[in-house]
């Protein structure tokens, strides 16, 4: 098994900024359980965003 402490590393602050992020724009408290699915799942909307600008 490699050692992936980096990766993870940034992942993990990606998410804690994306949590914070979603929770604080956040209308509602469903909103905000969206906001946390969200932040889950946060590279999947940058790396959609990118091919969405490239054109790809």
């Amino acid at each position: 098994m490699k050692n992936q402490g980096a990766s993870s590393a940034v992942y993990g602050l990606g998410f804690i900024g994306a949590l914070i992020y979603f929770i604080q724009h956040a209308q509602n408290f469903w909103m905000g359980v969206v906001g946390v699915l969200k932040a889950i799942v946060w590279p999947a909307f940058l790396v959609y965003k990118a091919l969405e600008f490239f054109k790809m």
